[in-house]
């Protein structure tokens, strides 16, 4: 929820919070940096902290404000824009005009600190205070089948998918590396090394990076999401590094493992997956455009950003019949990944592909629709992206889509067993080695993809013309349910290729402005039977 709105309706208040805070205080750019569009080269990290990470002026004059109200400033990282500051909650009440609370989420539930006022923002340098209020900022967009009488299906694993996509031959992902944003749960190297052995393949290389004290914690619900990311992501592009980027469910954490990621000098990811985040309306306005400053720090240094576009219909699981989109899938900067049902009658052939709409069996749908927050940008001026019930004209989501429906889910393993996953958590993954494989082929980075995917068109994709999300129905070319539509991995190097020799470059845009190895046998889930 956002913290000037009230808590959730099973909050309930404990008492006041008296014991240390930790904040993380997110400064302006130096100067505005711009997305490395494809096929623009972008800034090496050093270069690029130069010119526009945090003013060294800002950062000594926050230094002595924090210094000013008795905290402790913990760490500062000039080139992701952050400053943090340890104190008393008495020294953040008078800091930031807030009275902190211990709550607890529904009786014997979760615990965390909380507060209902904005914070008040110390100078016009400071873009966002986080870390004061701590309540979970977003779910993981993964789908097990709800069983039912008479509902049944089939799943595949990621390589029959990567062949049914016709992912590029002779790519694997090699010399780059995925990073992977996780705010819960965990993996196991035992379950890994059987997972990918069962797939003829080499478990990947995989290193857990720890950010503000998370952790590679298995033992959680959340574990189908993070061995799903990391099987779909290592099985579709097996010579890649995968780092995964563990945080709290904090929209402090949030942002801190976007900007680790995108600034990571050691592991150097090139392509980001994210597979996380709530409706759009829950995030405070500081959050959001925190977490925007730091995806549009991932786009300038050359990383392509794929987020989950969610799996709860056009209201994004909010009550009513309201239409929402998720965040931060629903940001310019992110290449939105909605959801499909598909259906193949063969290793190589795909017969059936719609949108994700198993609402009926109280299975999912995927999201999409229009931002009420984000502007429409140039690069969807020809889209014919709809306008919201209010008359905004906004950011359509999604831009892509793949397979997501848990009746014709993935293959994975996860706490020792095997088990179908679908979600639209699977297809940002899925297209996030599909990108590492891309850059490999052409030798530089895609960057941010939206301006020279929209004008691509349906060359390089699968159009998806059958189906809706409850709202929003497909057609031919983009929708708000399954965007450009499901990948052409072969097409779309080549159109790619043939734009890299013409020397075109992809259309400029505007800042954003807010308001392998073969495995070809499918295994069964139940018997089969596909609409």
């Amino acid at each position: 929820m956002n913290p000037s709105t009230p808590l959730p309706a099973d909050a309930r208040y404990l008492g006041p919070h008296d014991a240390d805070v930790q904040v993380t205080l997110v400064l302006r750019h130096r100067s505005t940096p711009q997305p490395a569009a494809w096929p623009q080269a972008p800034l090496s990290r050093a270069d690029y902290a130069e010119r526009h990470g945090a003013d060294p002026a800002d950062i000594e004059r926050l230094r002595a404000f924090g210094h000013q109200h008795g905290m402790r400033e913990v760490a500062c990282h000039p080139e992701r824009r952050s400053l943090h500051f340890s104190g008393s909650a008495q020294s953040m009440r008078t800091a930031f005009g807030v009275e902190l609370g211990q709550y607890e989420l529904g009786a014997g539930g979760a615990r965390f600190v909380g507060c209902t006022q904005e914070p008040t923002l110390p100078e016009a340098s400071v873009i966002a205070v986080l870390g004061l209020d701590q309540r979970p900022v977003a779910k993981p967009h993964f789908r097990r089948v709800l069983a039912q009488q008479g509902v049944t299906g089939v799943a595949y694993t990621p390589l029959q998918l990567g062949e049914l996509y016709q992912f590029p031959a002779d790519t694997d992902g090699s010399g780059q590396t995925i990073a992977i944003i996780e705010l819960g749960g965990g993996y196991t190297t035992s379950d890994l090394k059987t997972y990918f052995s069962g797939l003829g393949l080499k478990a990947p290389s995989v290193t857990a990076v720890a950010v503000d004290g998370g952790k590679n914690a298995p033992g959680a619900d959340a574990d189908g999401e993070v061995m799903l990311d990391i099987e779909v992501a290592g099985a579709l592009a097996p010579a890649a590094k995968l780092a995964v980027y563990f945080a709290p469910n904090t929209d402090q954490g949030f942002y801190n493992a976007i900007a680790q990621a995108a600034h990571d000098s050691t592991h150097k990811p090139t392509v980001m997956s994210i597979s996380w985040g709530g409706p759009e309306n829950d995030w405070s306005t500081q959050a959001r455009n925190a977490m925007q400053s730091a995806l549009q720090d991932a786009v300038a240094l050359g990383l392509t950003v794929t987020v989950a576009a969610g799996d709860n219909s056009y209201t994004d699981g909010e009550s009513g019949s309201t239409a929402h989109v998720d965040f931060p899938s629903s940001s310019p900067y992110a290449l939105s990944c909605g959801g499909t049902k598909l259906v193949a009658s063969n290793a190589s052939t795909i017969t059936s592909e719609v949108v994700w709409n198993e609402t009926a069996s109280n299975n999912g749908a995927t999201g999409g629709g229009v931002s009420s927050v984000f502007a429409l940008p140039s690069w969807q001026a020809s889209a014919k992206v709809p306008k919201t019930a209010s008359g905004f004209v906004g950011r359509g989501v999604p831009d892509v889509a793949g397979d997501a429906d848990p009746l014709t889910g993935y293959l994975i393993r996860a706490d020792g067993k095997e088990g179908v996953i679908g979600g639209t958590s699977a297809v940002a993954p899925l297209w996030a080695a599909l990108v590492a494989r891309l850059n490999q082929a052409l030798g530089k980075n895609l960057g941010d993809p939206h301006a020279v995917l929209y004008q691509l068109g349906e060359q390089a994709f699968r159009d998806i013309t059958q189906g809706s999300n409850g709202l929003y129905q497909a057609g031919k070319g983009w929708d708000a349910c399954s965007g450009l539509g499901s990948p052409n991995g072969t097409a779309l190097l080549a159109a790619l290729t043939a734009l890299a020799k013409q020397g075109t470059p992809a259309p400029t845009r505007e800042k954003p402005k807010p308001a392998a190895t073969k495995k070809t046998t499918a295994a069964k889930t139940g018997s089969k039977k596909n609409t």
